[in-house]
């Protein structure tokens, strides 16, 4: 039985035709999970947002394969150093959009930016950002 380690993005429930209870659990990295037992559903839903050890088990069924949730644990949150270069870029890209009505010079930021326009006055501010806190980690350890 594969077991890998995903970071949870999302957990969705549903009701079968049949009555019974269906979770998808999506992975940040695009893969879904299935499972139809309340436990691993409800462990499933406490991961949601967190790092996660999951074992699955593969299913060919015609044309598509489905990925059956054997069990899922959520993983202990890192404190301290040696941070993840993703969370460091995840925090920096969360900055620059909070920042991003004085980054584009907007004073209503409902007015309508070209992406494009957005990204390229964003991303330098997020890698600038980035930087700034991987210096801090590295000057903490």
């Amino acid at each position: 039985m594969p077991e890998e380690t995903v970071k949870v993005a999302d957990v969705q429930v549903s009701e079968t035709r049949t009555g019974t209870k269906r979770w998808v659990v999506k992975a940040d990295d695009g893969r879904e999970f299935t499972t139809f037992r309340e436990r691993i559903g409800a462990d499933a839903e406490g991961a949601r947002g967190r790092r996660a050890r999951v074992k699955f088990h593969e299913q060919q069924k015609g044309q598509y394969t489905n990925v059956y949730l054997d069990a899922i644990e959520p993983l202990p949150e890192e404190t301290g150093g040696g941070g993840d270069v993703h969370d460091a870029d995840e925090v920096a890209w969360n900055t620059a959009v909070e920042a991003a009505p004085w980054l584009i010079g907007t004073s209503n930021p409902k007015e309508a930016v070209d992406p494009e326009e957005l990204y390229e006055r964003l991303e330098p501010f997020k890698r600038r950002v980035a930087e700034d806190i991987r210096e801090g980690e590295e000057d903490e350890g």
